[in-house]
C-alpha cells in the first residue's frame, strides 16, 4: 500500500521551501527515521524522514521545486505486516565484452545486409541507459532523464550540491564544457571563459531581500571607535590553557565581546530596545545574535540570556552553534528573537566595515581585524594590538549620543577586562 511522503509542517514564520535534494531513489529500501529528502527554507535546512521501514515509491516533486507546508512530495510502500516487499535493487551493468580481433589471412566477406543487422558491441543508447546506474553517483528522476538524453560521461560531471547529488544543471554544465568546436577540437576559449547562470539559493534570496528592507525601513547610521586589546590578549594568553582544561572549550575573543556587550546593554537599555509600530519595546534580557558564515550563506544563531552567562558558558554556546551551523543542523528556534547582533568580519581580514541592521533590532556591533599599531600609552609610543569597532544603529530610536556612549562603554570594558570578570 502506497503511503504519502509529506513535507513537514513549517513554522509560522516560514511559508514555503525548496526541495533541494532527494537522498533516496525510486525502488530503494528505506529504514525508519532515515533521511529521504532535504528542504531548504529561508532560515534552515529541514530533513524529511521515513515514518517506517519500506520501499521508496514515486518521487512526485523534483529537486529544485518550491513546496508548501505539508505538501505531498512522494510515496513509499510500507513494509509492515506480512512478507517483506520485494526490494528493487540497482543493477550494475555487465562489463563490456572484450573485443578480440583475430588475424585471418583470408577473412570471409560479410554481406552488406547482414552487416547492417549486426549490432555494435555497445551503442550510444546502451551507454546512456547504464549511466544512471553507476555506483557512487546519486541523482533524481529529472536528472536521470536528462542524462539519458545527453552524451556526457558521468565521471566528467561535477556536482554542485553538498550531498554529492547530481542535478540537471550539473549535467548541462558538464555538457557545455565537453562540446567540441567545428574543427573537432576542444574550443579552448570556450573552455576557459564559459559563463553559467544558476538560481539563488532560498537563503541567499531571502537574505538579499531582507538587507534591502533593512536599508529602506530603518534610518541606519554607523559610528566608529577603536579598542586597545592589549589587556584582553594578555589575559587570554595567561589563562587559555587552564581555561580549556577546566571548561573544555577555547578562550576566544567572541566570548569577551558578548559579555562586554551584555554589560553595556544593561547600562543602556535603549540600545537593546526595538520599535513596534508606535511603541518602543524594552527587552529585559540580552539575547545576542552571532553572525556565522556557512556554505549556504550567513546565519545568525542567538545566544540566550547572555546577562546570566559566564564567559565559559558563552564560549560553549558559540562553539555548539558553530558546529550546528557547519552541519546544517540549526533550527528555527536557534535563530529567532535576538535583541542585538555581533558580526566579526575580522576573521576574514576586514579592517573596517559598516554592518547592516537586523530588524527589528536597533543596533549591530561590527568587529574587525586585530592589527598592531603605534599608540600613545602614558605619554609614550608603543605598539599595541588595536581593533576598529563599528556600531550601526537605527537613528529613529537612538540618538548619536546614545550610540557613541554605548560604543565607548564597550571600549572601556574591553580595555579593562578584569572589570567584567569581577562585576565592577
Amino acid at each position: 500500500m502506497a503511503i504519502d511522503i509529506k513535507s513537514p509542517q513549517f513554522p509560522e514564520s516560514i511559508f514555503e521551501g525548496t526541495l533541494s535534494n532527494w537522498l533516496k531513489k525510486e525502488g530503494q529500501e528505506i529504514k525508519q527515521d532515515e533521511v529521504l529528502a532535504e528542504i531548504e527554507t529561508d532560515k534552515v535546512v529541514i530533513e524529511v524522514t521515513a515514518p517506517s521501514d519500506g520501499i521508496m515509491g514515486k518521487i512526485i516533486i523534483d529537486e529544485g521545486s518550491t513546496i508548501k507546508s505539508s505538501e505531498i512530495i512522494g510515496t513509499y510502500d510500507d513494509a509492515k505486516d506480512g512478507k517483506p516487499k520485494e526490494i528493487i535493487e540497482e543493477v550494475q551493468p555487465d562489463p563490456e565484452p572484450e573485443v578480440v580481433q583475430e588475424v585471418s589471412p583470408t577473412p570471409e566477406p560479410v554481406p552488406v545486409a547482414d552487416e547492417a543487422k549486426k549490432p555494435s558491441p555497445v551503442t550510444k543508447k546502451q551507454t546512456s541507459e547504464t549511466k544512471k546506474d553507476l555506483k557512487g553517483f546519486r541523482m533524481g528522476p529529472a536528472a536521470k532523464k536528462l542524462l539519458n538524453e545527453k552524451d556526457v560521461p558521468v565521471e566528467n560531471i561535477q556536482t554542485s550540491t553538498k550531498k554529492g547529488v547530481i542535478t540537471k544543471q550539473d549535467i548541462l554544465n558538464a555538457e557545455s564544457k565537453s562540446e567540441p568546436s567545428v574543427s573537432g577540437k576542444v574550443d579552448v576559449a570556450k573552455e576557459t571563459s564559459s559563463s553559467k547562470r544558476v538560481p539563488m539559493t532560498r537563503l541567499r534570496s531571502v537574505v538579499a531581500k531582507r538587507l534591502l528592507e533593512s536599508q529602506s525601513q530603518t534610518a541606519s547610521l554607523t559610528t566608529f571607535n577603536e579598542v586597545d586589546l592589549f589587556e584582553v590578549k594578555e589575559l587570554r594568553a595567561k589563562y587559555k590553557e587552564t581555561f580549556e582544561e577546566k571548561f573544555g572549550v577555547k578562550l576566544g575573543f567572541m566570548g569577551m565581546f558578548l559579555k562586554a556587550s551584555s554589560i553595556a546593554l544593561q547600562e543602556m537599555p535603549i540600545v537593546n530596545a526595538s520599535i513596534d509600530g508606535e511603541d518602543i519595546v524594552y527587552h529585559g534580557f540580552q539575547d545576542i545574535g552571532v553572525a556565522v558564515s556557512t556554505d549556504r550563506g550567513l546565519v545568525v544563531p542567538v545566544v540566550r540570556n547572555v546577562q546570566n552567562l559566564s564567559i565559559a558558558e558563552i564560549e560553549l554556546a558559540i562553539r555548539d552553534y558553530s558546529i550546528k551551523a557547519r552541519d546544517g543542523k540549526l533550527g528555527i528556534e536557534d535563530m529567532t528573537g535576538g535583541t542585538f547582533t555581533i558580526s566579526n568580519g575580522g576573521v576574514f581580514g576586514s579592517l573596517l566595515s559598516t554592518p547592516i541592521l537586523n530588524p527589528p533590532q536597533s543596533a549591530i556591533l561590527g568587529m574587525h581585524k586585530i592589527q598592531d599599531r603605534p599608540m600613545v600609552v602614558n605619554g609614550k609610543i608603543e605598539v599595541r594590538p588595536v581593533m576598529y569597532l563599528a556600531l550601526t544603529y537605527d537613528h529613529r530610536l537612538l540618538d548619536g549620543k546614545d550610540a557613541v556612549s554605548f560604543l565607548v562603554k564597550i571600549k572601556e570594558i574591553l580595555e579593562s577586562p578584569e572589570s567584567m570578570i569581577l562585576g565592577v
